[in-house]
């Protein structure tokens, strides 16, 4: 059950809505200075807005002239150009049966200026040995990069017996442990060589 207004009350309502109306266009049309600055508020916020919704310049990865190897010979980090294919010659000489003995490292710390004792290397990669031999599925394009990074890659830590993917459940497990935060809340972050 709705209440309904008494028709008075209804007319004098309609009737102040419509004298409010008529008062308004009156005005805007004896003040062009009102019709511009409702456009120009208009139009600022109109920019504000595309402003805000526009996407901003992509983020720039640093690139580093010099990367981390691990020697599987002597467990020793050595420094190497970082474009460089692996497996390669470590300062060690070959493996015992035979090929290179350096992999990549990825050499972390938690420290803001990290020096030798407080960097710790967080995994070895190496590519898939497989890879040549098949075709890898290709990842999508919409994809980000950290899927597209561990494609065809093995990842391992430092003494562990097995390789195994780098985008595989253990080797997100692997990551995901290296990036959760330490006792004192602090993450670990990638320390480039000097």
């Amino acid at each position: 059950m709705f209440y309904r207004l008494p028709d008075w009350l209804r007319y004098e309502i309609q009737h102040r809505w419509e004298r409010t109306a008529v008062n308004t266009r009156r005005r805007i049309n004896t003040n062009p200075r009102l019709i511009i600055s409702i456009t120009a508020a208009s139009v600022l916020v109109l920019v504000v807005t595309i402003g805000l919704l526009m996407p901003g310049e992509a983020v720039k990865v640093k690139e580093y002239d010099k990367g981390w190897f691990y020697d599987l010979n002597t467990g020793q980090l050595f420094v190497a150009k970082s474009d460089a294919v692996v497996p390669i010659e470590a300062p060690s000489g070959p493996l015992p049966q035979g090929g290179p003995a350096g992999v990549r490292a990825y050499v972390f710390s938690y420290s803001d200026e990290p020096n030798e004792t407080n960097r710790f290397i967080g995994f070895l990669e190496i590519p898939h040995p497989e890879i040549k031999k098949k075709r890898v599925e290709p990842v999508e394009s919409t994809a980000g990069g950290a899927e597209r990074w561990g494609q065809g890659m093995l990842i391992c830590r430092v003494g562990d017996e097995q390789w195994v993917p780098a985008n595989g459940a253990k080797g997100r497990a692997i990551l995901r442990g290296l990036f959760h935060p330490n006792r004192k809340g602090e993450i670990a972050h990638y320390c480039p060589p000097e």
